[in-house]
């Protein structure tokens, strides 16, 4: 377990997240800021996740002064699923979930989850480190009881492209992941470790 120089915020309202870092060893607080999760219509799908992961970073920004910024490390993520070249966002209501998991059910389709990190530089300025990781998933087919079920069962409105690795459509629909089950869960925990080695404390 790493122990870190500067006390970690997780800036995320996901209890997948949260999860996930103190499964990983990590102590830390939740703090979150509102963030419109928008980005350029131009702007490339593969580079959205990370783009909006540093616009998180950025609300955090504010508590500078003088220059300086708090003693602390912010960890941002965010996630998009993406089918062909076509983000699928969180549904808006049970026919759009609907029609996203029928898009993929039976077909290949990719999670990218960009993470940023707010901390202090070796001059106490505000730096952001931010990267992207991939996984490629493929999904079973899946029929419209099982669909309807899920829905119903798991509200799944609050997640990209309408579902969670680790809920009913998940359990019974991936058949099989190139990379990272934890990016799709939305935070790869394997790469943050790294991340976050370079602020940890050794005696």
């Amino acid at each position: 377990m790493l122990t870190l120089r500067y006390p970690l915020i997780l800036a995320s309202g996901s209890p997948r997240r949260k999860q996930l870092m103190t499964d990983a060893g990590f102590s830390f607080t939740i703090e979150t800021r509102p963030t419109d999760e928008l980005f350029p219509a131009t702007m490339p799908v593969d580079e959205v996740a990370e783009y909006l992961a540093r616009q998180k970073a950025e609300q955090f920004l504010t508590d500078t002064t003088d220059n300086q910024f708090p003693a602390r490390i912010v960890l941002c993520a965010d996630t998009v699923v993406i089918l062909g070249n076509q983000i699928l966002n969180k549904p808006q209501d049970e026919a759009d979930a609907h029609r996203m998991l029928r898009a993929l059910s039976g077909n290949t389709h990719r999670v990218r989850t960009g993470v940023a990190i707010l901390a202090p530089d070796n001059n106490g300025g505000p730096q952001v480190y931010s990267f992207t990781d991939e996984t490629v998933v493929q999904f079973s087919p899946l029929t419209d009881d099982e669909i309807s079920y899920y829905i119903r069962e798991c509200k799944p409105f609050d997640k990209a492209g309408s579902y969670g690795a680790q809920d009913f459509v998940g359990l019974v629909g991936i058949e099989r992941l190139e990379g990272s089950f934890y990016t799709v869960m939305g935070l790869p925990t394997h790469r943050v470790y790294q991340a976050l080695k370079a602020y940890a404390v050794y005696a």
